[in-house]
């Protein structure tokens, strides 16, 4: 069974089995952001797994973001990579709760 990584010890490269597949993970920190990378080997995660993962990785009370940025400033380094990110000092305004 994988543990819940404490604070500050978040860093490295985890495989997390899950509903018979292998979640491939890698997480770390800087520049004011926690950032977990999240793959599977032949498709995308889905949001049932990122939510998995964001459940290990982050507190259930914590809010975490995945970006759709510019497409300026768009990378696409792995082709079923989502990321999941948490800011250390700046929050985004949520919609209104009924829209999410």
């Amino acid at each position: 069974m994988f543990e819940k990584p404490g604070p500050g010890s978040i860093e490295g490269c985890f495989f997390i089995p899950h509903n018979d597949e292998a979640i491939y993970v890698i997480s770390g920190c800087g520049e004011g952001w926690d950032h977990v990378s999240v793959s599977l080997k032949h498709r995308c995660p889905t949001w049932e797994e990122m939510c998995f993962i964001k459940d290990l990785f982050f507190e259930k009370d914590e809010l975490v973001y995945q970006f759709h940025p510019p497409a300026k400033d768009y990378v696409n380094i792995g082709k079923t990579v989502l990321h999941l990110w948490r800011s250390w000092d700046q929050e985004i305004k949520l919609p209104p709760r009924w829209m999410l």
